[in-house]
C-alpha cells in the first residue's frame, strides 16, 4: 500500500480510466476527474475522489489543486491524460479549432503543471505527460494534433531540465493505437470540418485510419498504458520517455528516416488511396 497521491485529468473512459484504477489498486489516493463528474461517478464509488475539470478552464485547475493542498497537503504525481484527436488537411481546418485543440492537449497540461509545481517541489514528485507516437512522427492529415503533441514533447524536455534541481521527474508516456473511443471523437472532428476537393485522399486516409486502428493486432489497451504510467510514476529515476509497447518503439524509431524517404511513403499512399 502507498500513502501516496495522484492526480489525473480525463478519466471518464480510456486510458484515464484505467489509469484511475491502477494507481487505486495501488493504495494511492487517487483524485479522478472529467470535464463531467458524472462520468466517474462509479471511480467514486470504487475509492478515487473525483471532481470536475475542464483543463481549459483556469478556475477548475485552482479549485481542484487547492482542494488536494488541503485535504492531503501534498501532491506526488500529476498526470496530464486529457485530450482529443482534431484531424484533417491543415488547409481545412478553421483557426479556432486549431486553437481548441491546442488548448486542452497543449495549454491544458502547462495549467495543471504550473498550478501543480508548488507541490510536486515539495514531494519531489513526478508530471507524467500522456503524448502519443504522433508526438514524434506527423503523417497527412495529423498536422493539427501531432503539432500538439509535438509541442508537449517540447515542453516536456525543456520542463525536465529546468526541474531537475528539485528532484521533479518529468516522463512521457507514448503510445500508438488504444484501443478506446479515442477514434469516435477523432472521427466526429473531422466530420465537423468543411472539406474541399483537393484532399479527398486525406479523408480517405483518416477514414480508413480511425475505423480500424483501435481493433488492429498492435493496438494496446488502455491498461497496458495505465501500468506504463504507473511504473514511470513509481521509480525513482524513470526514463524521460515510455513508448507502449513495440509498434510504438518502432513507430518512433521511424523518425530517423530521412525526411526525402517519408515523404515518399506518403506520395506512394496518396497513390493507392
Amino acid at each position: 500500500m502507498s500513502d501516496e497521491t495522484v492526480l489525473i485529468t480525463g478519466c471518464s473512459s480510456g486510458i484515464g480510466r484505467a489509469t484511475a484504477e491502477q494507481f487505486l489498486d495501488e493504495g494511492w489516493t487517487v483524485y479522478a476527474t472529467s470535464r463531467d463528474e458524472s462520468d466517474i461517478a462509479d471511480l467514486d464509488e470504487s475509492g478515487c475522489r473525483t471532481a470536475t475539470l475542464d483543463v481549459t478552464e483556469d478556475d477548475d485547475v485552482a479549485r481542484v489543486v487547492d482542494r488536494i493542498e488541503d485535504e492531503q497537503g501534498g501532491l506526488d504525481c500529476l498526470v496530464n491524460n486529457a485530450g482529443y484527436g482534431l484531424y484533417g488537411p491543415l488547409e481545412d481546418i478553421p483557426a479556432e479549432k486549431l486553437h481548441d485543440q491546442f488548448d486542452v492537449n497543449v495549454y491544458g497540461p502547462h495549467r495543471l503543471t504550473r498550478a501543480a509545481l508548488p507541490l510536486l517541489r515539495e514531494a519531489e514528485g513526478t508530471i507524467c505527460n500522456v503524448s502519443s507516437v504522433q508526438g514524434r512522427l506527423s503523417v497527412p492529415g495529423a498536422g493539427a494534433y501531432s503539432g500538439s503533441k509535438f509541442a508537449l514533447e517540447a515542453m516536456s524536455d525543456a520542463l525536465r531540465a529546468e526541474v531537475d534541481p528539485f528532484d521533479v521527474e518529468v516522463v512521457l508516456v507514448e503510445p500508438g493505437p488504444v484501443e478506446t473511443n479515442f477514434q469516435d471523437r477523432a472521427a466526429t472532428e473531422s466530420d465537423s470540418l468543411v472539406p474541399g476537393t483537393e484532399y479527398d485522399w486525406v479523408y480517405d486516409s483518416i477514414e480508413d485510419a480511425t475505423t480500424v486502428s483501435g481493433s488492429l493486432p498492435i493496438a494496446v489497451t488502455p491498461a497496458e498504458v495505465a501500468t506504463t504510467i504507473h511504473d514511470a510514476a513509481s521509480v525513482s529515476e524513470p526514463d524521460p520517455r515510455y513508448p507502449v509497447k513495440r509498434f510504438a518503439r518502432l513507430a518512433v524509431a521511424t523518425r530517423f528516416l530521412p525526411d526525402s524517404v517519408r515523404d515518399s511513403v506518403f506520395r506512394l499512399v496518396r497513390r493507392f488511396a
